[in-house]
């Protein structure tokens, strides 16, 4: 009995295994949206944990870009160096998973006394991480945050800074009042408003610089 006593601290602590590892991102990265998630697209994308509730960042594009919820997470149209950009994103869930060697011990134990199994329910454990994942596409369909793009350091930190001001602000209401180029947020109902888009925008430093 003593060395059960003395190895336990051992066991319990090698009692729980992870069987899948949600990724660790400190503040954001960029990489292959498919190797993130299967499901999407081979281009480049800006990835960062929303450690804030469910559809926030939703919330947040939402009132910032003003879109009256009309395609919010797809092609939201926004100006850099006087250059029309389209940004969308997902929203995903990555689980950690763990394998619960102790729960299936005990059950193990009451069944061979005879007993039902109790703890069939804890033989593994998950908890959720979400992330937004962000992809960025120029006038032309370019992808531009490949690494090749001439403007992808600009773009990464356009994005960085939305990053920072969304996990800053708690009133969105704020983002908008704050943008120094409120024109540019009413770029999406201008552009929708508009049916004469032909792929290029000469009025664009007139209109929106």
């Amino acid at each position: 009995m003593r060395y059960l006593v003395a190895f336990l601290p051992v066991f319990l602590i090698f009692s729980c295994i992870p069987i899948k590892i949600a990724p660790k991102i400190k503040d954001d990265k960029v990489v292959k949206a498919k190797k993130f998630k299967r499901k999407l697209s081979k281009d480049y994308a800006f990835i960062f944990k929303d450690t804030k509730e469910a559809e926030e960042f939703y919330s947040f594009i939402n009132t910032k870009y003003d879109l009256d919820n009309e395609s919010v997470n797809a092609n939201v149209p926004f100006i850099l160096d006087k250059k029309l950009y389209f940004f969308s994103f997902n929203e995903i869930e990555k689980e950690t998973k763990t394998l619960n060697f102790l729960p299936f011990l005990i059950d193990a134990a009451l069944q061979n006394n005879d007993m039902e199994p109790m703890l069939e329910d804890t033989y593994t454990s998950r908890f959720g991480h979400w992330y937004i994942v962000m992809q960025v596409y120029d006038v032309d369909n370019n992808d531009c945050l490949n690494p090749n793009y001439p403007q992808r350091k600009q773009v990464i930190e356009y994005l960085r800074n939305m990053r920072k001001e969304y996990f800053a602000t708690v009133n969105y209401n704020e983002a908008r009042l704050k943008d120094k180029k409120k024109k540019n947020m009413s770029l999406h109902k201008w552009l929708f408003a508009h049916k004469t888009y032909n792929g290029s925008f000469p009025f664009m430093e007139q209109t929106f610089a």
